[in-house]
């Protein structure tokens, strides 16, 4: 792996940074990684399974759906048994 240092980074950029990582629950170097990867990343890399399906069905929005009738009333979990 390689290490970077980033010289004369802004303070306005910095506390950007800092706010951005904190909304993603990550570290400001975290961040600062998924930000690169994000830049960098071609057309045709792999985003996985679950982000191919985001990307191909994004364009038709979500689906809504009604709750399944019930056929009987709710009842109460017996631990005994």
């Amino acid at each position: 792996m390689a290490a970077v240092s980033i010289r004369n980074l802004d303070d306005t950029v910095r506390e950007r940074l800092r706010i951005r990582a904190a909304a993603h629950g990550r570290s400001m170097e975290a961040e600062m990684r998924a930000i690169l990867v994000d830049a960098v990343r071609e057309p045709g890399d792999d985003e996985g399974l679950l982000g191919a399906l985001a990307s191909r069905f994004a364009e038709l929005g979500g689906v809504d759906l009604e709750p399944a009738p019930r056929s009987a009333a709710p009842r109460a979990v017996d631990f005994t048994t």
